[in-house]
């Protein structure tokens, strides 16, 4: 008999017949035949059960294979092998969803991946085209509050009314390719030094990098055991920094010897079980009290006192119980309001001098787990979230209306499985508190290679102002933080940090450079006699005749004065 392969959707292979079934009589060939006549009966009839069920179609690429030349001649019925296209995010036969190369396909089940919204794909989303497709800006409802009188007399006119034009760091300037061993979950700058990068890792590693000479850095594997989820510098002394980790404990760690102590562990016994074990995710320090902010993965709130490093009252619950506080933000202008997020789908503003369970000041409601909340940097009236719904919410005013937001920008950061979560955060030196960036999920084509760019949006009306992409960056980069400082971005993409910088300042470095060699190669060309090169001595000659000339000119008029 023929080989038997397969449809060319597949991969060709070819599986001959034994030597001894080629030569087979003719009566073991007629009971093959009658066996496949049976066979393709069988699966007719499976055909036309599956498209009743809408599982399966006609024009699906299915195969059967015999396998065992053995069977046949017995008289058993050979053993088939159905190969079917099976949906990742259905489970469901008859088509495919997920990435092929750079392009994202949706399920037919499902609605679109981007904007949750059914009737068309990924491909073809309106806020994939442009992201400030849908955003209007809410009406700002008037108040007759103290502290919005406060705001509009004080803090707005600090505020710059003319928006100043953005400087993009859209250039890799120097890098680190597998710096730590396990994938980078946070990153802090130094408060005082411009060219020092602190990174955390999944190991509970701490490194420090001199980004100014590359080669300068240093990683501290003694910090914690596993995750280390954030950090902060103490204000009071910038060689000591504070870490939480999914471990239950916050470290103190010296930068220049490396010693760490740990101020709290909320498992004081070890692993006892995942449900007594605590971990902690968000973490700020509130300057005036000299208190560390904490939350656990319980919806409960630590405090501890700089001073004595040691923990300061009981916890509160400010979460539903049970879920997980993910981040914890102060006011810049008064720390002791304080923002704070969570897996119950809620961020919630809370009075510190008056904080207990159930006292918070506003719950801002959202479809589903929020992973970030920042209060604007510079006058903490504003307020960023990031939720797992694909969407940017903008709270313009937290002494106005806080029911629901000013904006929703549709964004692609719904995945945070083997990644860090992708946060989105204001830009520190934007005076117009509007810039803020963030990774992107969804891949793009980029002359046939898939690459994860990294997006700044303007938040007051929605649109992307820059999407930076390096060829050399291939894996997605969730992790960014913004200089406090210089233009200036730092990225954690996988194991990896890159910096980058605004490209025209590395540009102009490099014109004159190239006009600095270019002189010192046509000094050499023109030999040891004259020192100056062609261009240069038909430069010297054409000013020497207008000097000629103009002194001729000058002479008649002068003659003519004096006649």
């Amino acid at each position: 008999m023929a080989p038997v392969t397969r449809r060319t959707a597949f991969p060709k292979v070819l599986i001959e017949r034994d030597s001894e079934s080629e030569q087979s009589s003719s009566e073991e060939e007629e009971e093959e035949e009658e066996i496949l006549e049976e066979e393709e009966k069988i699966l007719e009839e499976e055909e036309e059960d599956d498209d009743d069920d809408g599982v399966t179609t006609a024009s699906e690429k299915t195969e059967n294979l015999e396998v065992g030349s053995d069977a046949n001649r017995k008289g058993k019925a050979p053993i088939t092998i159905s190969l079917k296209k099976v949906c990742k995010v259905c489970k469901r036969h008859g088509h495919e969803a997920g990435f092929k190369g750079a392009t994202y396909i949706d399920c037919p089940r499902k609605p679109c991946f981007l904007c949750r919204k059914p009737g068309h794909t990924t491909l073809n989303c309106p806020h994939r085209v442009s992201t400030e497709h849908g955003v209007v800006p809410a009406p700002r409802k008037k108040t007759f509050k103290p502290l919005e009188y406060v705001f509009e007399r004080q803090l707005r006119p600090s505020l710059p009314s003319i928006k100043p034009k953005y400087v993009i760091p859209d250039q890799v300037n120097c890098a680190v390719i597998r710096y730590h061993s396990r994938r980078i979950t946070c990153l802090e700058f130094h408060p005082t030094k411009n060219n020092i990068l602190l990174s955390g890792d999944k190991k509970g590693e701490l490194g420090v990098w001199d980004f100014g000479k590359v080669y300068e850095k240093v990683v501290y594997g003694n910090i914690h055991s596993c995750l280390m989820n954030n950090m902060r510098f103490n204000p009071t002394n910038d060689c000591m920094v504070y870490s939480a980790s999914s471990d239950g404990t916050i470290s103190c760690t010296d930068l220049e010897t490396g010693l760490s102590s740990t101020p709290m562990n909320l498992n004081p016994d070890g692993w006892l079980g995942s449900k007594t074990w605590k971990m902690i995710y968000g973490m700020d320090i509130n300057c005036e009290k000299g208190l560390v902010l904490v939350a656990d993965s319980f919806g409960f709130l630590y405090m501890v006192d700089m001073r004595s490093n040691h923990r300061n009252g009981n916890a509160i619950l400010i979460h539903k119980k049970g879920t997980k506080v993910v981040g914890i933000h102060c006011n810049p202008i008064q720390p002791d309001i304080l923002l704070t997020c969570g897996n119950d789908h809620f961020a919630r503003i809370w009075d510190l001098r008056y904080i207990e369970a159930g006292s918070s000041l506003y719950d801002l409601k959202h479809k589903r787990v929020v992973n970030s909340a920042y209060f604007s940097p510079l006058s903490g009236t504003k307020i960023l979230t990031t939720s797992q719904d694909n969407r940017l919410r903008i709270w313009d005013s937290i002494f106005g209306n806080m029911n629901s937001p000013s904006r929703e920008i549709v964004h692609s950061h719904d995945f945070n499985r083997h990644l860090t979560p992708f946060k989105a955060e204001w830009d520190p030196k934007d005076p117009s508190e509007s810039l803020a960036v963030v990774g992107r999920y969804i891949s793009e084509n980029y002359n046939g290679a898939a690459l994860h760019p990294i997006d700044f949006i303007d938040t007051s009306t929605g649109k992307l102002v820059a999407e930076v992409i390096d060829p050399n960056i291939t894996t997605i980069s969730p992790v960014n933080k913004l200089h406090p400082r210089e233009d200036i971005l730092a990225t954690g993409s996988s194991r990896s940090l890159f910096i980058w910088k605004p490209k025209e300042k590395s540009e102009l470095v490099e014109e004159k450079d190239e006009k600095i060699v270019v002189c010192g190669r046509a000094e050499k060309k023109r030999g040891k006699k004259n020192g100056d090169s062609d261009d240069e001595s038909d430069d010297i000659m054409s000013s020497k005749s207008k000097k000629f000339k103009s002194t001729k000119s000058e002479r008649k008029k002068l003659s003519r004065t004096k006649g």
